[in-house]
């Protein structure tokens, strides 16, 4: 990974375009070819970004990165650099999941019918370059679909699926991927981004997984 802090104007150009003027901001250019670029603020989420498959040409005072897949081209105007560094960060393990994400992760690679009537399982955490998508499943018709489970689900969420998504219909084998992002709560703005995306979104009851009624404690009836 590499580190880049410099004054710099940005300028996206493609189906869309987009203006930031000169200030001082972090550039992040990832292993996986993906351009980051930040401010001091704003939480997370990059102020613009290209996502591979793109390439990088990098000149002395400019960076032209350019998608492969649709030609927009975010162009980097370089003022000044007060930082520049490159790191190895080796192979990461992937996320954690507390609990009951792990939990309805079991659940539903049990029993795939919340997910869709006539679904198979094909494997949990199914392996991507970028991290294990929680399951993979094939539907009624066949066709491959990529389940990401969240205990609430919000827009990284959604983020992080489109990522293993743009993976998985690379593959020949398994594409067209289909996408689901299954969470027991779904915040508005998560909701409008997948189904913007062509994901669909489900809601899981958490009790009507595991089951609601303790068998294993005496009951009058």
């Amino acid at each position: 990974m590499r580190l880049l802090v410099a004054r710099c104007q940005v300028d996206y150009t493609g189906r869309l375009s987009a203006h930031l003027p000169m200030a001082t901001r972090l550039i992040i250019w990832k292993a996986d070819g993906s351009v980051l670029v930040h401010a001091d603020g704003g939480s997370y989420k990059p102020l613009n970004w290209m996502t591979p498959p793109c390439t990088v040409v990098e000149g002395a005072t400019e960076w032209t990165v350019t998608s492969k897949k649709t030609g927009d081209q975010l162009k980097i105007s370089i003022e000044e650099v007060l930082h520049d560094s490159s790191h190895e960060l080796g192979v990461d393990p992937g996320l954690q999941k507390d609990g009951v994400e792990a939990h309805l992760q079991e659940l539903l690679a049990a029993d795939t019918a919340p997910l869709g009537k006539g679904w198979t399982l094909v494997r949990r955490e199914y392996p991507t370059a970028i991290g294990p998508v929680d399951l993979m499943c094939r539907n009624a018709d066949g066709r491959h679909v990529a389940v990401e489970i969240k205990r609430r689900g919000e827009i990284d969420g959604v983020e992080q699926l489109t990522r293993y998504l743009e993976l998985l219909n690379r593959d020949p084998l398994l594409a067209p991927v289909d996408g689901v992002f299954a969470a027991q709560a779904i915040k508005p703005q998560a909701r409008v981004l997948a189904e913007d995306r062509g994901i669909r979104c489900v809601v899981l009851d958490y009790d009507d997984l595991r089951g609601a009624v303790d068998e294993s404690q005496p009951r009058l009836f």
